[in-house]
């Protein structure tokens, strides 16, 4: 007998799902979501300073060493959200490929991590903003660390509170502020590299010169470059929110892949010839400015190009922070969406709720703002703040595409990938016979930077007094204790739980003659008893 259809035609049922969110996203502004999560101007002028001051000029290699690491995850997440793309992408991926306990630990991780990100993108306007009117200051006069990072904190919640109204009105809003912004950034970057190009002071021979820094460190130079590729990796990610945002896209198997590789390729090129250009075109480089927080690439931008200019590029910048808050917000909203919509958090039906006239996760959207808002206030004693929330909210999100990884290298190996589509549809992206050789470099590429993320340096987790070793290995136990923490969560309570909210079931499931889905959930991320723990909640063998 053939298996009955949903009487949802949006596709959402191939999932297990019922369509409750908007599907009202085109071709640029799902590109312009990967885009702007990236956002180079956000994040090339908020780091461009650390790396500068750790590794000098020569730094800027990292710039196409970390593209080369983050293809090859964006290929394997092309792939997956060729025939996955739901909202809270990374969790629903880990779903297909992995076990309850590590698919529930990437959402956790990866809800966790953007959460923080959201938090330290808004603290770029601390950056930008007093640079471009001295007003924006509001704490002091900006020159002590105290000013300087509680003053962020103020511009940050404003901005996290204008991100938050907006997310909450609806996904058309947001998309539609979204593509506006991104479409200035990416006009207000080519525009940049023209101008620092115009302005070229000195060749390319100062990226092969090491200009004594590394003297003194154990590693050398290469100790250094290491610290200073940070600022690299923690610019290029992001990219799979083309695929979160899948459920409110059109055609999203087609669309979501080309927009995830078109966001990290157009973040890599642009993002690279603004620094290859703003080094070549900076005045002065031995400038103390040009490597401290309060100067660094837009000091460099108001130097070259002065005036009017320079305030014209800084105010792009602004909006390039703008929307970047808004993406990290959206993404960060889908993935608490998908999970509560499972039963796999606290409060799932209050955070899975979705307005019935806007058609987006209002609550969550309130949530999620509000937690952003509380490490920085925690925070803001701590004049390293930037480079403190930055750092683990990375590690965390690196960690979350491992669990995606990894166990789609491990079907690779045992050859049960591709996994076996229950409607037999063409995937919209596949890498052939090219996946494994790719997948395998993703892995490899992923464990080495959490590892050189999670170092607990001095130069990132206590670069300032008090110095204290708690603080140094405060990166580490932080990590440590939300992966322990979340796995004796998942495995001690929300697996009992787990099963699609019945408001978000599919309203018609496979006829049971089909039996379940090739590719189903497995066990672990099942209720042992078929009757769900809470009540409304359906156990189903599609994720």
């Amino acid at each position: 007998m053939e298996p009955s259809k949903s009487i949802d035609s949006s596709g959402m049922d191939e999932f297990g799902y019922t369509q409750t969110l908007d599907r009202s996203i085109g071709k640029f502004a799902s590109f312009a979501a990967g885009v702007s999560y990236i956002s180079i101007l956000t994040g090339v002028f908020q780091l461009f300073y650390f790396g500068f001051s750790m590794a000098g000029p020569a730094y800027a290699w990292s710039w196409p060493i970390v593209f080369v690491g983050q293809l090859m995850v964006a290929l394997c997440f092309a792939e997956l959200a060729g025939r996955y793309p739901v909202a809270g992408s990374v969790y629903n991926w880990a779903k297909r490929l992995a076990s309850g306990t590590s698919s529930w630990l990437a959402g956790w991780l990866l809800l966790l991590s953007s959460i923080m990100a959201l938090g330290s993108v808004a603290l770029a306007l601390q950056i930008t903003l007093p640079q471009l009117w001295s007003g924006f200051q509001f704490v002091g006069d900006g020159t002590g660390p105290f000013d300087f990072a509680m003053n962020g904190v103020v511009l940050a919640t404003i901005m996290i509170t204008i991100s938050t109204l907006i997310n909450a009105f609806g996904v058309k809003l947001m998309t539609r502020i979204n593509s506006i912004g991104v479409f200035v950034e990416l006009v207000a970057a080519v525009l940049l590299i023209l101008a620092l190009g115009w302005h070229v002071v000195r060749g390319p021979e100062v990226f092969f010169d090491t200009a004594g820094f590394g003297e003194g460190h154990d590693l050398g130079f290469f100790g250094v470059f290491l610290i200073g590729a940070m600022a690299s990796g923690y610019v290029m990610y992001g990219f799979d929110t083309a695929s979160s945002l899948g459920e409110e896209t059109k055609d999203p198997k087609k669309t979501a892949p080309k927009a995830i590789l078109r966001a990290v390729t157009a973040s890599f090129l642009l993002g690279g010839l603004i620094l290859l250009f703003g080094i070549l075109a900076a005045p002065d480089l031995t400038d103390p400015k040009v490597g401290s927080a309060d100067g660094g690439l837009q000091y460099i931008v108001l130097s070259v190009l002065g005036g009017p200019f320079g305030k014209a590029f800084l105010a792009c910048i602004v909006v390039a922070v703008v929307v970047c808050t808004l993406a990290v917000h959206a993404a960060a909203i889908r993935m608490m969406f998908a999970m509560a919509r499972d039963n796999n958090l606290p409060f799932s039906r209050q955070l899975s709720k979705v307005d019935p006239v806007r058609r987006t996760p209002t609550v969550a959207a309130i949530v999620v703002g509000i937690l952003a808002v509380l490490p920085l206030l925690i925070n803001v004693m701590q004049p390293a703040i930037f480079t403190i929330l930055s750092s683990i909210s990375i590690v965390l999100i690196y960690m979350s595409y491992l669990l995606v990884t990894v166990p789609l290298l491990r079907k690779r190996l045992l050859k049960k990938w591709p996994l076996a589509d229950a409607d037999g549809a063409e995937p919209g992206f596949c890498m052939g016979k090219w996946g494994l050789p790719v997948n395998i470099l993703a892995v490899l590429w992923g464990g080495a930077m959490t590892v050189n993320l999670i170092w607990p340096r001095p130069e990132i987790y206590n670069s300032v007094p008090p110095f204290e070793w708690y603080l140094q290995w405060g990166g580490v136990l932080f990590v440590a204790a939300v992966t322990g923490g979340g796995a004796l969560l998942y495995r001690l309570k929300i697996r009992h739980q787990t099963g699609v909210l019945a408001e978000h079931a599919a309203a018609v499931a496979a006829h049971p003659s089909a039996g379940p889905a090739p590719d189903a959930a497995p066990a672990e991320s099942l209720p042992a008893d078929p009757v769900p723990a809470e009540e409304g909640a359906v156990a189903v063998k599609v994720p």
